[in-house]
């Protein structure tokens, strides 16, 4: 193998792929490895740690067609630590590769390519959707996904069509938020237990991205194609909980607040919060009051009034302070509407205008 490319190029595409070319498995070394195949003026990069695989396309100028397996941290660092601005050389040989610039030559042993596992391609139809939407739409829920395995559901991005949109959900059963992106194809997408961390590697390989992305997808397995990026991902055989039931359609009590006075609220009480994370809102609509409390046995207590504009029956009601500040970077308005009922039941928020998120957070029982 021959080749020389754009080192800024190159280093791009080597940073996103060597973060799934970790060194987990013991047993199998060559997953710590990128494998490098050059033919035809393009070089493709592939990883995998058996969970999640993807390949980039990086333009070349091929000399000699070949493939090689190389360390993706060691190669990573390399390309990291080389002045940007230049091409480089990557020559293979009998088990290593010369990767050099002007004023640099470096030597990385490789590996055997026949131990590089391969990674599926999906046969199936193509969906096509806004790259950003589509990343947007995955940024703005996984954060709700339970991090342990025993619930392998709720370890999950649940993602299905609805009447023109593509919805996403997660919950670890505390919290939930649902995002919805309008497509162009009213086309059944069926439904998709994607694992959450899946979907964290699939945004930060993505989001860099515009166009379209074509999904792809088989019984286990959904591939994303987008200009000379594949990415494929198992998927979770099981039952997402029919979430819908749970979401009140009526409220006893709202307001409707600044974003940005309610975020700068959360970061203040957070210097009060307790071990809990428990914050309290007192709600009275009647004398015109929003104060959000918090507590701690030791520090003392914070009391923060807001301007808002208020409805319904006075409630007081304790919230975990994290649960609620997650969400907040998921909206875009400049104005968020909470939506109460009573102490055991869950509050929605939503930014004012847009119906396109919600997100559901239990109370905390004092």
């Amino acid at each position: 193998m021959k080749l020389e490319c754009s080192k800024d190029k190159l280093s791009e595409a080597v940073s996103k792929a060597s973060r799934l070319a970790t060194n987990r498995n013991p047993g199998l070394p060559i997953l710590s490895c990128l494998l490098l195949e050059n033919k035809n003026n393009r070089l493709t990069i592939k990883a995998t740690n058996l969970e999640i695989g993807v390949c980039l396309d990086v333009p070349v100028k091929t000399e000699k067609p070949g493939s090689v397996a190389v360390p993706g941290e060691i190669l990573n660092n390399l390309l990291t630590n080389l002045p940007s601005g230049k091409n480089i050389k990557i020559e293979g040989r009998d088990g290593e590769i010369v990767v050099a610039t002007e004023k640099n030559r470096s030597v990385i042993k490789t590996k055997d390519i026949n131990d590089f596992p391969s990674i599926p391609e999906t046969k199936s139809d193509a969906f096509s959707v806004s790259t950003k939407d589509f990343t947007n739409g995955l940024k703005s829920v996984w954060y709700s996904s339970t991090q342990s395995s025993i619930k392998p559901e709720l370890s999950s991005v649940f993602i299905y069509t609805d009447s023109g949109e593509m919805v996403f959900v997660a919950t670890d059963s505390f919290r939930l938020a649902e995002k919805r992106i309008k497509v162009k194809q009213n086309k059944d997408f069926g439904n998709v237990l994607l694992p959450y961390k899946n979907a964290l590697e699939i945004v930060r390989v993505l989001e860099d991205e515009t166009g379209e992305t074509n999904i792809f997808l088989d019984k286990n397995q959904i591939s994303l194609s987008s200009d000379g990026i594949y990415i494929t991902s198992r998927l979770v055989d099981s039952s997402f909980p029919d979430y819908k039931q749970i979401i009140s359609k009526e409220f006893e009590t709202e307001a409707v607040i600044l974003r940005q006075d309610l975020i700068s609220a959360l970061k203040l009480a957070n210097v009060w919060s307790d071990k809990l994370n428990q914050i309290n809102f007192l709600v009275s609509p009647a004398k015109k009051d929003l104060e959000v409390r918090t507590r701690h046995s030791e520090l003392g207590e914070n009391n923060c009034k807001l301007d808002a504009a208020l409805s319904g029956k006075e409630l007081d009601i304790s919230f975990n302070i994290k649960y609620i500040a997650d969400c907040l970077s998921s909206i875009s308005s400049d104005s968020v509407s909470i939506s109460l009922n009573d102490v055991s039941k869950p509050m929605v928020i939503r930014g004012v205008g847009d119906k396109s998120f919600l997100y559901l957070v239990m109370p905390m029982n004092r």
